[in-house]
């Protein structure tokens, strides 16, 4: 395949999802030992034998990733098989699993972090500690943004500076070249709000006057020495940042993720009002389902909070 083509076809997937399917054909190949080309039969033997280790969704995964190899090969793929189909749904009767949630972030827990953080970066401002205020004003965006806006982890890591305009008092718009729901990666604009409190418009603008860039990644990492690198975070660093800010607030923050913010938004606009349809379109979801899997019945109606 010439370089140019290979390069536009990796373009087309998601680095996480790159990465999820590399590491599932290494464990079809290198642990269980399978090889490529297979047939149906053994895929269908793979899963039974993973069948009780591995949850129905892994097991999708992998087979997602067996089928993309196929077909990138121009293979036929063996799991559309209905002996691969039967085996899976099999599976599901026999070895059922509640699928995990991340606990949602609720308005009282966000405004603790952000009072928190906020205490740090000015604590850290009197006494000199550049790494610590830096590190609370970009947490504070971090959080606050991907609350009020409810993004994922990797869209959080790839915004730009460059894509992101901010009128003082109003709102931002936030531009994303592509997305998960974009599947055509026509690119989408959102709106974020300017609030009275709790405002990631206002935490947006103090990071990026300490950052002091316009253009590149947002949300980079910060040495040790406080110095701003010119990459940006990895996605996996939205947790450990997330949970690390409840734990100084005395919050148990292992049954939280990223997930977390995007979640206890969706909860917090259901029960302040929003309709589906209203919350589909604003976070960005195609289907209803998806909406109804991240709202949580059990929360809280903070009332005091409007989007404007």
């Amino acid at each position: 395949m010439p370089q140019e083509l290979e390069r536009y076809i990796e373009a087309a997937t998601r680095s996480n999802t790159r990465r999820s399917y590399q590491a599932a054909i290494e464990h079809f190949e290198v642990v269980w030992g399978g090889f490529l080309p297979t047939t149906s039969d053994t895929v269908a033997r793979y899963l039974a034998e993973h069948a009780g280790k591995l949850s129905a969704n892994t097991l999708k995964t992998r087979l997602a990733a067996i089928a993309q190899w196929h077909l990138s090969q121009g293979f036929p793929d063996p799991t559309k098989a209905p002996i691969v189909r039967k085996v899976l749904k099999g599976i599901r009767v026999l070895h059922p699993r509640p699928e995990k949630q991340a606990h949602p972030l609720q308005l009282q827990e966000l405004e603790l972090c952000v009072q928190r953080l906020e205490h740090v970066a000015l604590t850290a401002h009197q006494a000199g500690d550049v790494p610590s205020r830096r590190r609370a004003l970009r947490d504070r965006a971090l959080i606050l943004m991907g609350f009020w806006r409810a993004f994922r982890s990797d869209e959080l890591c790839r915004l730009q500076v460059d894509h992101i305009e901010v009128a003082p008092g109003r709102g931002m718009t936030i531009y994303l070249p592509w997305s998960k729901t974009d599947r055509e990666n026509l690119g989408q604009t959102f709106h974020a709000p300017a609030l009275a409190r709790l405002c990631p418009v206002q935490a947006y603008q103090d990071w990026i006057a300490e950052l002091g860039e316009q253009q590149g990644p947002v949300f980079r990492r910060i040495d040790r020495w406080g110095y701003i690198q010119g990459e940006p975070l990895h996605p996996n660093s939205v947790i450990p940042i997330l949970r690390a800010a409840l734990s100084q607030c005395g919050i148990p923050a292992e049954r939280y993720s990223s997930h977390s913010l995007r979640r206890g938004f969706a909860t917090w606009a259901t029960r302040s009002g929003w309709d589906q349809k209203t919350l589909m379109s604003y976070v960005g979801w195609r289907d209803p389902k998806s909406a109804l899997r991240y709202v949580d019945p059990a929360g809280s109606l903070p009332g005091q909070f409007a989007i404007t």
